[in-house]
């Protein structure tokens, strides 16, 4: 076990799960400064709960303000990271509470995302009070629900970093006359393609809330980006950029994608679908290729995966300023013993107007899945419909017009009644 010289305010642990997101350093650091101000020995988790799931105590080291005082400006996590569920593995649990116990944690800080908050709260309770959780939300995803809107911590810098990916592939399509398309990662919510997307003016992108909550088929996504294609030709361009979402692929069902030859399907650990095993991109830039190959038209398509680039970059400002925050909202919060109701046990802490405040997991919890809920991009709000105006994609409205129809028909190389029957669904 960790030998250290123990405070009388006790231990804080603080561990992060889930996948990385520029600014988990920051956190770390400044929940750790507050707590040794405070007389409190920090004792860094590795790898979140993957050791103490077996019970291990021997993965943790000591965390001291000298040591940790600019590391906000680094990305990646000294304190590694998982995607451990301490509710899946076998006792895993109990041997987590064990775990704890031995190090003499009183507190602990968990910063990860949906699932490292649903294990967060399944921990504090289990507890009974022994133990008091505050969770940091971390995912370049943006898919916890804050209030007032506000981004989870790393999602600023992930698109940052993206939108200048994108903008370079944009001079590269300008340039050779090709296009590209470009899979963002965001499981089950687009906030992140779409913001890629936006900000870099790429000429469309593709997000799972669009399609609601119905199945969608792999045919459909297909036709959205050979009529992008084809409406782009039609206005004298062979080239192009159409981000999607990897959250698509969350509304194609499975049995389809077990189809496609070369793709693999497996789960992780929390019962997702491992969507980094699923080559995306390239199934698009097949279907979509072979679709106007028999047209006769020929185009370059480059299929391109963002997201690891993303994860680890260093921070922006903005994610610099905002993880300092929430790692002292934590540690103040689990000193503090005026809580909202809800939050006896454990929190998520979030800024809400400026105002650090925690939210109690109970708030969090959805009712339907018993899981943390997710934030999904809104398609009904302006901020979507300016994103929309501005992307070339077939409408409704280009089917309608005779004049513009027929333009369409004469690039797909089609009569316009066959055109028009062919994409009479585009929404």
């Amino acid at each position: 076990m960790l030998k250290t010289h123990e405070s009388q305010r006790g231990r804080l642990g603080i561990l992060v799960g889930g996948g990385p997101a520029p600014g988990i350093n920051g956190v770390i650091g400044a929940a750790t400064i507050e707590a040794n101000r405070n007389g409190i020995t920090v004792i860094g988790i590795e790898d979140g709960f993957r050791w103490l799931v077996k019970g291990d105590t021997s993965h943790v080291q000591l965390l001291e303000t000298p040591a940790v005082s600019r590391i906000h400006f680094e990305g990646g996590s000294i304190l590694g990271t998982s995607r451990t569920n301490p509710v899946r593995e076998p006792n895993g649990l109990e041997n987590t509470i064990k775990a704890l116990k031995e190090l003499n944690i009183q507190s602990l800080v968990t910063i990860g995302g949906d699932d490292t908050a649903f294990s967060a709260r399944e921990v504090c309770q289990a507890a009974h009070g022994n133990i008091r959780v505050a969770h940091v939300p971390k995912t370049i995803d943006n898919d916890l629900p804050l209030p007032g809107n506000m981004p989870t911590f790393g999602f600023q810098t992930a698109r940052h970093v993206g939108v200048g990916l994108v903008r370079n592939l944009m001079v590269d399509s300008r340039t050779t006359g090709r296009w590209y398309f470009v899979v963002a990662m965001g499981r089950k919510a687009g906030h992140l393609a779409l913001g890629i997307g936006k900000a870099a003016g790429a000429t469309l992108t593709i997000i799972g809330e669009e399609f609601g909550d119905r199945p969608v088929s792999l045919d459909e996504v297909v036709d959205i980006l050979e009529g992008a294609i084809i409406k782009r030709l039609a206005s004298g361009r062979e080239d192009g950029i159409a981000v999607i979402a990897e959250g698509v692929i969350e509304k194609i069902d499975e049995s389809q994608l077990t189809q496609i030859p070369g793709v693999n399907v497996q789960h992780d650990d929390h019962g997702h679908l491992r969507l980094a095993e699923i080559p995306f991109a390239s199934v698009l830039k097949t279907l979509v290729g072979q679709r106007l190959k028999e047209h006769g038209i020929k185009l370059t398509i480059v299929d391109v995966n963002i997201g690891y680039e993303l994860r680890c970059a260093p921070p922006i400002p903005f994610d610099c300023e905002y993880v300092r925050d929430l790692g002292y909202g934590a540690v103040r919060y689990l000193l503090s013993n005026d809580n909202p109701e809800g939050t006896e046990l454990g929190a998520l802490v979030c800024l809400d107007g400026g105002q650090l405040r925690p939210i109690s997991f109970a708030q969090l919890r959805d009712p339907e899945t018993d899981r943390t809920k997710v934030r999904l991009v809104n398609i009904h709000t302006e901020s979507y419909e300016v994103a929309r105006k501005y992307m070339i994609r077939l409408e409704r409205s280009d089917i309608e017009d005779e004049a513009h129809v027929k333009r369409l028909a004469e690039a797909a190389n089609m009569d316009v009644e066959s055109f028009k029957r062919k994409f009479a669904h585009i929404r």
